[in-house]
């Protein structure tokens, strides 16, 4: 699922529960507008990065452990996140 910044759903994809989510962020990142891009560290693969770069959007995604070359990314802005699992919470109730 994507949201703006106030929670308002833009868009999403309703899968099965084994497909991986970064698998669905390119489909959804079609159209998108956005200066910034926050997720989980399941969000942090190398193609999803690239097309972030490539499209200018700054990627806030924690890097997982096993990442050979940590990147940094803004703590202070991934704390905005909670904005998309507040979403989560009001769809599951």
């Amino acid at each position: 699922m994507v949201v703006d910044e106030y929670g308002i759903p833009a868009g999403g994809i309703v899968t099965s529960g084994t497909v991986a989510d970064c698998s669905q962020a390119p489909l959804l990142m079609k159209g998108l507008e956005a200066e910034a891009f926050l997720a989980d560290k399941a969000h942090d693969t190398n193609e999803l990065l690239g097309m972030l770069k490539e499209a200018d959007i700054a990627a806030v995604i924690p890097p997982v452990k096993s990442r050979k070359k940590q990147r940094a990314y803004n703590h202070e802005l991934y704390r905005a996140r909670h904005v998309i699992e507040n979403v989560f919470r009001a769809l599951k109730r």
